[in-house]
């Protein structure tokens, strides 16, 4: 395997680890047991590539590569041992941003690797990098990431667009890569640190009974 593949390896596990990590801070906030936190963080760290590999038609990553698994479930255990705190929550939110860009990068990537069109590789990498965090809220009980006001699918958005309209252009994967995290991980901390999000629906929102 080529200096390439390395790194994309390299990152695709840490960002299943970094997923995985902020499943078992979601588990720590509710005081589970170690199974759970080892459960929430499996969930999360593989749950948006599986729906990736269904939809594109691939093997399920983890399933022949357990390794993932395993990725996920060390994270589970440091953040058990590391223990719950005020600064965990942050930390929950910023290891969130970094496994978001990630993500973003790696499901694109691996949707054009198999010939998936551009546009379609853009909605791949979302997925991948949003589906595993909609898992997590589902289990602990937590607004749901689609839900939030401040950005979120937008920053995926962008940065699976910037990787791969970069590598569509004939620019080095590695280099595209780097750019599409990049622009992903500053718009997802521009909506941490400032606050920042798009503009709602101006219409009144429907009566209770209507919707």
């Amino acid at each position: 395997m080529d200096g390439l593949g390395l790194a994309l390896l390299g990152l695709d596990y840490a960002a299943v680890a970094v997923f995985g990590a902020t499943g078992a801070l979601a588990a720590a906030r509710r005081k589970h047991d170690i199974v759970t936190f080892a459960f929430f963080a499996a969930v999360t760290g593989v749950g948006g590539g599986t729906l990736r590999d269904l939809m594109i038609d691939a093997p399920v990553f983890w399933v022949h590569r357990p390794a993932y698994l395993i990725a996920a479930i060390l994270a589970a255990v440091g953040i058990w041992f590391l223990g719950w705190g005020r600064g965990r929550e942050r930390l929950l939110l910023w290891l969130d941003a970094l496994g978001m860009a990630a993500y973003a990068i790696v499901g694109a990537l691996k949707a054009l690797s198999l010939g998936a069109p551009p546009i379609s590789a853009v909605v791949m990498g979302v997925l991948t990098a949003s589906f595993g965090g909609v898992l997590r809220d589902v289990l602990a009980h937590e607004p749901s990431v689609l839900l939030r006001r401040e950005l979120y699918i937008t920053p995926a958005l962008v940065g699976a667009g910037v990787f791969v309209l970069l590598a569509s252009l004939g620019i080095a994967l590695l280099a595209a890569g780097i750019a599409g995290f990049a622009a992903a991980f500053l718009l997802r901390a521009g909506a941490i640190v400032l606050g920042w999000r798009l503009p709602g629906f101006p219409g009144r929102a429907p009566p209770d009974e209507d919707r």
